[in-house]
């Protein structure tokens, strides 16, 4: 996340209006999903959000990365093929 200059507290903020890329309900450490987040800048942020195996809550963050556009659409949401 340092490295491309992503801040926790911007994650945390957005994260009500993150939209839900992928969901990944069998994570081996619990259910997750990637999320699609925008930082004050309004520049995208891919954030993986998850819920350690065996509780309900709290979700947690996992990682976070700027989404390389030769891999991703024009609006970050779909994986290119």
């Amino acid at each position: 996340m340092a490295n491309d200059a992503i801040l926790v507290k911007d994650l945390l903020s957005g994260v009500n209006a993150a939209t839900v890329i992928e969901d990944y309900p069998a994570f081996p450490k619990g259910p997750a999903v990637l999320v699609l987040e925008f930082d004050r800048e309004k520049r995208p942020v891919h954030a993986v959000w998850g819920i350690p195996k065996g509780f309900t809550a709290p979700a947690v963050l996992i990682t976070a990365y700027r989404p390389d556009p030769a891999r991703w659409n024009e609006n970050f949401t779909e994986r290119r093929k």
